[in-house]
C-alpha cells in the first residue's frame, strides 16, 4: 500500500470520478492509485488548464469536489492562475502538488521550490504531508476546508518519497464530507430581516453565488413566491432562478438599485460588480445573507445579517412568513419594472436583427441566444462579446451558465467545458470565446479531442482585444493602438488540424447553418466569426 494508494482510496472515499492532471513523475504513483481505484484520469496540455478544470467539476457538479494534480516547480506555478481564479470566485477544488523527495529537502532537488507559501494567499488551507500514512488525514482535512464556510481552494503538497513510500501499518481511509453544513441563522435575526422587508415600498434582491453553493435554489424560489419580491443575478447566482421566472429581472438592475429602500443579498458581496456598496442609496436597509460572518459588512454595514446555509436561511424565512398575520406581496412593483424590461429589450433589438457585414457583434449574440436550449451548458471566455451575449441569453433551465468570475481570468472556456462535457455527457456543451481569450487555452482542443468529448466553441473574432482597445485609442487618441491588435487567424483551422470539426463564418445568415454543423458533425468543433471591431467607447471598464 503505497502513498498513490492512500490518495485515491480517500479520492474514492469522497466520490470523486476524475481528476485533471499534466503528468509529471512527482505525481505517479497517484496515477496508479487511480488506476486500481477506476477513477478517470483527464490529462490537459498546460496545468492552468487543469486546475479550471477542477473549478469547473465542482461548479457542475454540487456537493462533489473538483482534483487537479500538478507535479512539482513550474507545474505547481502553472496552476496558480486557476487556483486564484477559484479563490475569487469562491470554488471548492483541490490541487495536489508535487515536490523533490523529503529526504533531500534543500538540498535543490529538480523542480524544488516553497509551494505552501506560494498557495498560501490564494487558498482556504495549504500544507504539506511528510508522512506516508497520514496522506488520507490530510487529503480529507484540505477538502473540508475547501467546502466549509465559503468554499474556495485548498493545497495539498506531498514530496515524492512520502507518496511512492510503503504504509508502514495498516492505514484507516476517513469519512469525507463534500456537503457543505446545514446551519441556520439566529431566529430573532429571521424576524429582523422580516419586519425590514415588511416597511419597504421598494425592495430588491442580488441572487449570488453562495446561493449555488448552499443548493439553495428551491428554497429561494419558494420565497420569492411568498413575496414577489424582484430579483437580479450575478456571479454564479445567474441560473439559480428558471429563466421565465416571474420574478428574475436583468435589464433594469441599475434602476431597481438606485430607488430600492430594502436591498437583500443573498450571497453577492459588495465588490466592484455592485459599486462597492456605492450603487446603493445611502438610506437603504441592507439584509446580508451569507455562509460565513467573514463577509458580512464588506465595504458597507449591513442592518441584518442571516448567517448559515442559504437553503436552511430560505426556508426559514419562509416558514417565519407562514406565521405572519400580514402577507408580504411586492407583486405590483415587479409589474412596474416588468414593464420597463420589456421596454428596454425591444430598444436592443436592431442591431440583433442586424444584416450588416462584417458582422454585428449583436447580430451574433442572438444567433446564439436563439440556438441554445434549455439541456446546454454554456460557457463564457472573453470580455465584450461574452458581456453582450449574458446580456440575451438565456440560462439552460436544466443546463448551467459559467464564466471566470471576479478575477475575470480570461482561457477558462476549454477547461470548463472538458469538465462540463465530462460531468455531464448526456448534455451538450457550448464555448462562446473572444478571439483573444481562445489564445489562452484553446489547445485544450486537443484534449476534447483525445477523450472524444464533442464540445462545440463560437468565436466573435474581431482581430482586437476589443475591450482594451476602446478605451485605449479613447484615452490617448493621438497615439496608435498597441498591443491591443489581432489578425483575423482561422482558428477553425488548427481545430481541425487537430482532427475537430471546424467552420468559418463571415455572414450573419450562416451562423445557424455553422451551429448545427458542428453540433451534429460528433466532434469537438470551432465556429470562427469574423466580426466588426467596434471601436466606440462608454467608458467603465475597471470598477
Amino acid at each position: 500500500m503505497h502513498g498513490g494508494n492512500l490518495v485515491a482510496k480517500t479520492f474514492k472515499a469522497a466520490g470523486v470520478e476524475c481528476v485533471f492532471t499534466l503528468s509529471g513523475g512527482h505525481i505517479m504513483p497517484i496515477y496508479a492509485g487511480c488506476q486500481d481505484e477506476g477513477i478517470d484520469i483527464i490529462d490537459v496540455r498546460h496545468e492552468q488548464a487543469a486546475a479550471h478544470a477542477a473549478d469547473a467539476w465542482s461548479r457542475v457538479r454540487p456537493g462533489s469536489i473538483g482534483v487537479a494534480l500538478v507535479t512539482a516547480g513550474p507545474g505547481v506555478t502553472d496552476a496558480v492562475t486557476g487556483v486564484a481564479n477559484a479563490w475569487r470566485a469562491n470554488s471548492p477544488m483541490l490541487v495536489i502538488g508535487g515536490q523533490g523527495p523529503f529526504a533531500n529537502r534543500g538540498k535543490g532537488s529538480l523542480q524544488e521550490m516553497d509551494h505552501v507559501a506560494l498557495m498560501k494567499s490564494i487558498t482556504k488551507w495549504s500544507d504539506v504531508c511528510y508522512e506516508t500514512e497520514r496522506i488520507p488525514e490530510y487529503v480529507e482535512l484540505a477538502m473540508r476546508h475547501a467546502v466549509s464556510g465559503i468554499p474556495g481552494p485548498s493545497f495539498l503538497e506531498i514530496p515524492m518519497d512520502i507518496l511512492m513510500g510503503e504504509a508502514r501499518w495498516e492505514v484507516t481511509i476517513p469519512k469525507v464530507q463534500t456537503q457543505p453544513p446545514a446551519i441556520s441563522p439566529a431566529p430573532d435575526a429571521i424576524a429582523a430581516a422580516l419586519d425590514l422587508i415588511a416597511g419597504a415600498e421598494r425592495p430588491m434582491m442580488m441572487v449570488g453565488t453562495s446561493v449555488k453553493w448552499s443548493q439553495a435554489q428551491e428554497a429561494l424560489a419558494a420565497f420569492l413566491d411568498k413575496t414577489k419580491i424582484p430579483a437580479y443575478a450575478n456571479g454564479m447566482g445567474r441560473g439559480m432562478l428558471p429563466r421565465d421566472s416571474a420574478l428574475l429581472f436583468n435589464r433594469t438592475r441599475r434602476s431597481a438599485m438606485e430607488q430600492c429602500d430594502v436591498m437583500i443579498l443573498a450571497g453577492a458581496v459588495l465588490d466592484f460588480r455592485l459599486g462597492f456598496g456605492d450603487s446603493i442609496p445611502k438610506d437603504a436597509k441592507i439584509i446580508q445573507l451569507e455562509m460565513d460572518n467573514t463577509l458580512i459588512g464588506q465595504n458597507r454595514s449591513t442592518d441584518v445579517a442571516l448567517v448559515g446555509n442559504l437553503s436552511c436561511t430560505f426556508d426559514a424565512l419562509s416558514a417565519r412568513l407562514d406565521g405572519r398575520d400580514k402577507p408580504l406581496d411586492f407583486s405590483d412593483y415587479a409589474a412596474t419594472l416588468r414593464a420597463d424590461e420589456e421596454s428596454k429589450a425591444a430598444a436592443v433589438a436592431q442591431e440583433a436583427a442586424s444584416d450588416q457585414v462584417p458582422i454585428q457583434a449583436g447580430r451574433l449574440c442572438r444567433e446564439i441566444a436563439d440556438f441554445v436550449n434549455d439541456d446546454m451548458i454554456i460557457v463564457g471566455d472573453g470580455g465584450d462579446i461574452v458581456a453582450k451575449t449574458a446580456k440575451v441569453l438565456p440560462i439552460p433551465k436544466h443546463g448551467f451558465w459559467m464564466d471566470p468570475g471576479p478575477l475575470g481570468t480570461l482561457g477558462v472556456g476549454m477547461p470548463f467545458a472538458l469538465a462540463a462535457q465530462k460531468a455531464h455527457p448526456d448534455k451538450r456543451v457550448l464555448i462562446v470565446y473572444g478571439d483573444g481569450s481562445f489564445g489562452l487555452n484553446g489547445f485544450e482542443y486537443d484534449t476534447a479531442i483525445r477523450f472524444n468529448l464533442p464540445i462545440v466553441g463560437i468565436i466573435g473574432n474581431d482581430a482586437a482585444w476589443g475591450q482594451m482597445m476602446r478605451p485605449q485609442l479613447a484615452f490617448y487618441p493621438d497615439k496608435p493602438p498597441v498591443a491591443t491588435q489581432l489578425n483575423y487567424t482561422r482558428y477553425d483551422k488548427i481545430v481541425e488540424a487537430m482532427g475537430g470539426h471546424g467552420e468559418y463564418v463571415t455572414e450573419p445568415d450562416q451562423i445557424r447553418p455553422a451551429l448545427e454543423r458542428a453540433f451534429a458533425s460528433g466532434k469537438a468543433a470551432c465556429i470562427n466569426v469574423e466580426i466588426e471591431r467596434d471601436l466606440s467607447f462608454g467608458g467603465g471598464i475597471y470598477v
